[in-house]
């Protein structure tokens, strides 16, 4: 998917979704670089219920996106992921982890999702 385009994620409400506007805030970044994460699959696009394009909050630190999440992007995508399915992977929990790969990313447990997401893909 590229960065014009985004599916919509309006079956997951409960998911934090920012604007690339909002999301070049958060991490201190300007939009072209947003988009330049988004084009290089450091990050995923998706549509809120508005249809603007939009990033998963929970994605982002200062700086940019969260440690590890861009090595787990590309192998759930090398497993054939959408990117609404990657987002619905990194948000589902799992009692393994325990909590869910996004969280787990947050607290820099990634080998731990990096092998889920490798598991997950094939």
């Amino acid at each position: 998917m590229d960065a014009m385009s985004a599916e919509s994620i309006t079956a997951q409400p409960d998911i934090e979704l920012l604007p690339i506007p909002d999301a070049a805030q958060r991490t201190g970044l300007d939009v072209l670089a947003v988009e330049q994460l988004v084009k290089d699959g450091a990050l995923v696009l998706v549509r809120d219920d508005a249809g603007r394009r939009c990033v998963p909050a929970q994605f982002l630190v200062a700086g940019g996106p969260v440690k590890h999440l861009p090595a787990v992007i590309t192998l759930l995508r090398d497993g054939g992921f959408s990117d609404v399915e990657i987002v619905t992977w990194l948000y589902r929990e799992d009692l393994t982890l325990p909590g869910s790969p996004i969280v787990a990313l947050r607290e820099n447990r990634g080998t731990e999702v990096k092998r889920r997401a490798q598991a997950s893909a094939l």
